[in-house]
């Protein structure tokens, strides 16, 4: 049977920006309704691009981490994708922008399925300019995401953590988008 190529973006879609503000641990910070694979999707070779986009605020020097994450359709995190390098915000980020990507390749399917991949990150360091890219994840080890079992449904979402809790600490996503490449 032959096979043809693809390319997919993964809904559901959201309808609007969703903000988060007040925590420190861990948490799903993606737009509602959160991008969802079906059961078998993958195979070895599909490429998987995610990225995602908002602003932030806070107070100075406060502490966020962002990510994408995998689990659950209710937003239930049960691994990291990619975990980006804790970030110390400026001088009282207002509304300041952030740009996160990632593209990976599955390398292994099944109840024990593995992704490889790497990204970067962008925080902005003012309302028009942004500091220079980091990549995601910093390691070699961390591109590879053992334990991402392909065989039942996966959603893929943006986690966000702050150092301290704060109500001027604020993240926005107003963007955020899973695209499947099957065959390229």
């Amino acid at each position: 049977m032959a096979e043809f190529p693809f390319a997919e973006g993964v809904g559901p879609f959201h309808p609007a920006s969703r903000t988060v503000n007040t925590f420190t641990t861990k948490q799903d910070v993606s737009p509602v309704s959160v991008p969802v694979m079906t059961p078998n999707r993958f195979r070895v070779n599909t490429q998987l691009m995610i990225r995602a986009w908002g602003n932030y605020s806070a107070l100075t020097a406060a502490v966020l981490t962002l990510g994408f994450w995998f689990g659950t359709r209710l937003g239930v995190i049960t691994g990291d994708i990619v975990l980006a390098p804790a970030f110390t915000c400026g001088t009282t980020p207002a509304a300041w922008a952030w740009h996160m990507e990632w593209d990976g390749v599955v390398t292994a399917t099944g109840a024990a399925g593995t992704l490889r991949g790497q990204g970067k990150i962008q925080f902005g360091s003012s309302l028009t300019v942004f500091n220079a890219e980091t990549p995601i994840p910093v390691t070699d080890a961390a591109r590879s995401v053992a334990s991402f079992d392909t065989t039942i449904e996966r959603a893929i979402g943006v986690s966000a953590s702050w150092g301290a809790s704060s109500a001027s600490n604020q993240i926005v996503t107003d963007g955020h988008r899973v695209t499947v490449l099957n065959g390229y």
